[in-house]
């Protein structure tokens, strides 16, 4: 990567920049609530303690890349699960493995949290990141 990559949980000073990472897929897809709608559902995620949103900044504090997990229950086998969703990269940051790096970090988190499963919410109308998969996917979804 061309310079320092910090990754970290996000606070309610990353908001403008998270909304910002949104807005560059939200025009692919019709059912985004706008920057307000977005704004919102940020801080609920970040208030209620049932989630984590980690991003990637440079040294400025820009936001480059994020990614947003929730723990719900599983209920084929019970016990927490881990939805992970808005896998966001800036356009001018891609191909370095960054989203590869946010979802291996959001995966310690899971752990941590005593989830036994991932799940990646992905959109059927997307095109996958190149390589994403690949290097992500595994066979058995179990940690």
């Amino acid at each position: 990567m061309p310079e320092a990559v910090v990754i970290r949980p996000a606070t309610r000073t990353d908001l403008t920049g998270l909304v910002s990472l949104l807005g560059s897929i939200s025009s692919l897809r019709e059912e985004f609530a706008g920057r307000d709608g977005q704004r919102r559902d940020l801080e609920l995620m970040l208030k209620n303690g049932r989630g984590r949103i980690l991003i990637a900044s440079v040294a400025d504090g820009t936001v480059v890349g994020m990614c947003s997990g929730r723990l719900t229950i599983q209920k084929a086998e019970g016990g927490p699960a881990v939805l992970i969703e808005d896998v966001v990269v800036r356009e001018d940051w891609r191909g370095q493995g960054l989203g590869e790096l946010l979802i291996h970090r959001l995966t310690e988190w899971a752990r941590a949290d005593s989830a036994g499963r991932l799940m990646l919410l992905a959109d059927p109308d997307a095109a996958p990141a190149p390589g994403l998969e690949n290097n992500t996917h595994r066979p058995d979804n179990r940690l």
